[in-house]
């Protein structure tokens, strides 16, 4: 019960848009470790500062974890980011070439931020296991991989779009 509270609690703090930073990031884990997958948790987490709903962020982002539809591209985390940006900047402005322009830029500088602390945006060379296998998947939660560096590029990533724009 103690639990349904606080997480209605975060939600409407979320909504409100005052959660600061450490509460969105240790909201972001909290999804990541309940189940929401990387991107999912990055965008959702931070619906409060980009006054969307936490439901339908939840929905946008669904297939994009595990390197977008667990094909191991680009960090869901980091694809989950550009989404925050796209939205920020789509607040932001009305006209759709200054949005576009803006969210380019934004996008550009996350993407040199998370290269410099990652070496890369690649899901497949930052976990270093095929999450479709069976077996590897197996050796990546013995590794407490999704633990040491899907969480640390969730953080990683609300740390740089704080640094952008918030």
């Amino acid at each position: 019960m103690f639990d349904a509270i606080l997480l209605f609690i975060n939600f409407a703090i979320l909504q409100s848009g005052k959660m600061e930073k450490s509460g969105i990031t240790k909201d972001a884990i909290e999804r990541f470790r309940s189940g929401y997958n990387c991107s999912q948790s990055v965008l959702s987490s931070m619906a409060g500062k980009i006054d969307s709903d936490v439901t339908v962020l939840e929905k946008v982002a669904s297939g994009f974890g595990g390197g977008m539809g667990h094909m191991q591209g680009t960090c869901g985390a980091v694809t989950g980011s550009f989404m925050v940006i796209s939205l920020h900047c789509g607040n932001k402005y009305l006209d759709n070439s200054e949005r576009t322009e803006e969210a380019y830029k934004l996008i550009k500088k996350f993407n040199s931020e998370f290269i410099k602390l990652h070496g890369t945006t690649n899901c497949m060379e930052l976990i270093g296991y095929e999450l479709d296998s069976p077996e590897e998947h197996d050796r990546a939660v013995e590794n407490n991989v999704f633990e040491r560096i899907c969480e640390k590029c969730i953080t990683d990533s609300i740390d740089i779009l704080h640094e952008l724009f918030f």
